[in-house]
């Protein structure tokens, strides 16, 4: 019965979207996304495990079998969404307004130009889709073929290039702005820099990046859907301050933010009902592919992308953080995350074993500074104080070396909420410190 009420009311606000904002619309659909893929999640979770796409949950007493890849499902979901959502976002559009009463004489629309399909807006929404298309293609792939980092690691920016060539043709703004002391550091007038090919090498490496902070944050029941969520509503208010008391020009990119991130938090949502501890259901490759190119899309064809990357702090934290052992120059385990200790039911930080197989000569010292400062645990022989294993350098072992072992469901909250406070400063820093350092910011207020 709640389900019927809530797709009662999401198809009112689909029907009401034709003479208001297609947020409205937006927000429809994603009643509809949360709702679809709730009721299929439990309905086609058995099919998942019978054709082998299961894991066995490290962090719960027996090691249960769980069903993986159903971020497929919400993926899936959110882009027959966006094939739906086509006739309701372009509506004034594709219907001409008249006098009423079967008559197409008299056009009651404000302005000629409203008479015109912005093909422009079109072709960049398809080309949204297509790559999402691609990036899913992409992480079901890798979920039933387990593929290789060095294999699938710059695919995301093969699925970018719709992307790059709608933003070359319709936009092709490749300058970034010199803040202000540096101009007047060097005693020059000019404001920006074209970067020229050097900017589209940054939107791929983005497309790349964004995909795969996600997948590297993971391992903890909810993590990668929660910090999606968490994202999702960082967006959601930087585009909602840019609707409100933005410029004209920057309104109309922030729209088409909000209306592709409010239906994938509606998906989210139901695949974090199944996926938060204890999991039911695990998201798998896909959905971490899907999500991060949902925010590299939104910041490309947004015009937004150096903010981006400043919403993902904690992901570049954790990437940066993990370097040493991403790059061997520590021994890396195929599985870094916490290891769970059945007896009381809590996750202290996985280790690295240094005896077995020792780190790089230059990498010994900077794991003892790292130690000194709490940015590692090490555990040293008394006798010679040589190190015998260090925790995994992570996010999610970091939080446990700072705040102790602690219940999964705890540590995963304490890792979103850390997540939401450094987006909520970041948008603070985007506004207030932004026209500070380049002398202005495109909100009125400012």
């Amino acid at each position: 019965m709640l389900k019927l009420l809530v797709l009662l009311a999401a198809f009112t606000l689909i029907h009401a979207s034709r003479h208001y904002s297609p947020i409205i619309a937006a927000l429809g659909f994603s009643l509809i996304g949360f709702t679809v893929t709730d009721w299929m999640i439990p309905r086609v979770s058995s099919a998942f495990v019978k054709i082998g796409c299961f894991g066995k949950d490290l962090s719960k007493p027996g090691k249960p079998v769980i069903p993986e890849t159903i971020g497929a499902i919400s993926a899936t979901v959110y882009l027959f969404i966006m094939f739906f959502y086509i006739p309701f976002l372009f509506y004034k559009y594709l219907v001409v307004l008249t006098s009423g009463g079967g008559q197409r004489d008299v056009s009651v629309m404000e302005t000629a130009n409203d008479h015109l399909f912005p093909h422009g807006k079109l072709s960049e929404y398809l080309s949204a889709v297509l790559c999402l298309e691609s990036t899913v293609l992409l992480g079901i792939a890798d979920d039933l073929f387990d593929l290789r980092w060095r294999h699938k690691f710059f695919l995301p920016a093969v699925a970018a290039i719709p992307l790059l060539v709608v933003y070359y043709v319709d936009f092709g703004v490749t300058y970034v702005l010199i803040p202000e002391f540096i101009r007047k550091l060097c005693g020059t007038s000019k404001t920006t820099v074209d970067l020229g090919a050097l900017y589209y090498i940054y939107m791929a490496a983005m497309a790349i990046f964004c995909p795969n902070s996600i997948n590297i944050l993971a391992g903890v029941n909810g993590l990668e859907v929660g910090q999606s969520i968490i994202l999702s509503a960082i967006f959601l208010i930087n585009d909602f301050i840019y609707l409100l008391i933005g410029t004209e020009a920057s309104k109309e990119s922030h729209l088409f933010s909000a209306i592709l991130i409010i239906p994938f938090l509606g998906v989210s949502l139901g695949l974090w009902k199944w996926n938060r501890w204890p999991a039911k259901v695990f998201v798998g490759d896909t959905y971490c592919y899907f999500a991060g190119m949902v925010f590299s899309v939104v910041g490309i064809l947004g015009h937004f992308s150096k903010t981006t990357l400043l919403f993902f702090l904690p992901q570049i934290f954790n990437f940066a953080y993990s370097c040493p052992q991403l790059f061997k120059l520590v021994p890396c385990p195929r599985h870094r995350m916490p290891r769970f200790n059945e007896p009381d039911g809590l996750m202290y930080p996985s280790r690295a074993n240094l005896v077995e197989d020792p780190p790089k000569g230059i990498m010994i010292p900077i794991l003892k500074v790292l130690y000194k400062i709490k940015l590692i645990d090490l555990d040293l022989d008394e006798k010679t104080g040589a190190i015998k294993n260090c925790s995994n350098m992570t996010l999610i072992n970091l939080v446990l070396v700072w705040f102790g072992p602690m219940r999964e469901d705890k540590l995963c909250r304490t890792i979103l909420t850390l997540q939401f406070v450094v987006g909520l400063l970041a948008v603070v820093a985007r506004h207030m410190i932004g026209s500070l350092v380049f002398g202005h910011d495109n909100l009125h207020f400012l």
